[in-house]
């Protein structure tokens, strides 16, 4: 046996039954609900509940990244759209239609990241036309988390279902 054989058969290589594909799965959702619009979680809590400079540094980061955020749309957004597109229509294809499981493995987790990247930038253009007070930007922000977690939860539901029917179902014919 070579060390080639010896590699794949530790490593096993179909994306479901790795525990590395579950570890890359946490490890996305966590960062995803961890920071909203490029905002990190504990400077919410902490503007919130200590105030001062930490209202005005939250209030400062949530304007970078609002402003970034939507000058990266409207220069490049009709581009971007048109690639990521492309890009989950081919996984789409190669993974649910050509059965390629390391593309569906990619499609579960880039299909609901796009949905969470359109949900930043209505928030990002929700935040952007309202005046900076950290009231309502702290509120929006906690509520855009809330909606990233539901997606997450979704998804993680639908990405563990989905594995384990391959799993199974490679037990049971292959």
């Amino acid at each position: 046996m070579d060390w080639y054989s010896t590699i794949f058969e530790l490593i096993d290589m179909r994306s479901f039954s790795n525990l590395w594909f579950w570890i890359a799965v946490a490890v996305l959702w966590s960062s995803a609900s961890h920071w909203v619009i490029g905002v990190p979680y504990d400077m919410i809590q902490r503007a919130r509940r200590v105030g001062g400079q930490a209202e005005a540094d939250l209030l400062d980061m949530v304007r970078i990244h609002v402003n970034r955020t939507l000058y990266i749309f409207d220069v490049s957004g009709v581009w971007l759209l048109t690639l990521v597109s492309f890009l989950l229509s081919a996984l789409a294809m190669l993974g649910f239609y050509y059965g390629i499981e390391f593309a569906q493995a990619v499609f579960l987790m880039a299909f609901p990241m796009s949905l969470v990247a359109l949900l930043n930038l209505s928030f990002a253009r929700r935040i952007q036309s309202l005046e900076p007070r950290i009231e309502t930007v702290a509120k929006l922000l906690l509520r855009c988390r809330f909606y990233v977690q539901l997606i997450g939860m979704v998804s993680i539901l639908v990405t563990s279902m989905w594995g384990m029917y391959q799993n199974l179902s490679i037990g049971v014919l292959g």
